[in-house]
């Protein structure tokens, strides 16, 4: 996790560098702190996929240019010890790709969240383009859907538009792991599951970590 996080953070510098933009230029058209981007670059601190993506914008690069590929070309098998950490949601989500190819249009990943919610707190559902589909692994997942709350064991799964306002969380004092496949893929650029009204990157993920850094 360190390892990626430094890669990714090295890449971005190195290319802030080449297009001579400076940290204090690159914080006012991304509205993040020249702090947390000096951070970023130095691989101190995670940076949400949401938020990577302000950064490529203003790069004109595809989020895949900052994660390393080692597979052959065209492979479509994954193994085990091929997998590698995506992102880093907070202190709490733990994302890991499932796929060979960042070009597809399904988004497959692994997600284990550390226990994160007490009981007292409120939690805010939020609505993303396109579907969503969750399959637990290890321990019981909390879904909001349409104001209702599920709990979710091992072998269940719940399949939604994503259109509608939902969230989930860990609400127990156990890790919690779950399959998470969504569309549209927020690295596939040419997605035709995009309209240009529409914002390709997953919202909810975004709002999940805002929520953490405000508590």
């Amino acid at each position: 996790m360190l390892k990626i996080k430094t890669q990714i953070g090295a890449k971005a510098k190195q290319l802030r560098q080449e297009k001579k933009i400076t940290l204090k230029e690159l914080s006012e058209k991304t509205n993040l702190s020249v702090g947390y981007l000096s951070q970023f670059e130095r691989g101190i601190n995670t940076i949400a996929i949401d938020t990577l993506a302000k950064i490529a914008e203003v790069y004109n690069v595809g989020l895949s240019y900052f994660f390393p590929n080692k597979l052959e070309e065209n492979s479509v098998v994954l193994k085990s010890h091929e997998q590698e950490i995506l992102d880093v949601i907070g202190e709490n989500y733990i994302v890991t790709s499932l796929s060979t190819n960042n070009a597809h249009v399904l988004y497959p990943r692994l997600i284990k969240i550390l226990p994160t919610l007490k009981t007292t707190e409120v939690l805010q559902t939020y609505p993303h383009q396109g579907e969503e589909f969750v399959y637990v692994l290890e321990g019981i997942l909390t879904l909001l859907y349409k104001d209702k709350k599920h709990y979710l064991y091992p072998g269940d799964s719940a399949h939604y538009s994503s259109s509608i306002p939902h969230n989930w969380t860990n609400s127990t004092n156990k890790n919690v792991q779950i399959l998470c496949i969504s569309i549209p893929n927020p690295f596939n650029e040419n997605n035709p599951h995009i309209t240009e009204n529409d914002d390709h990157l997953s919202l909810s993920e975004e709002n999940r970590l805002k929520d953490m850094e405000d508590k």
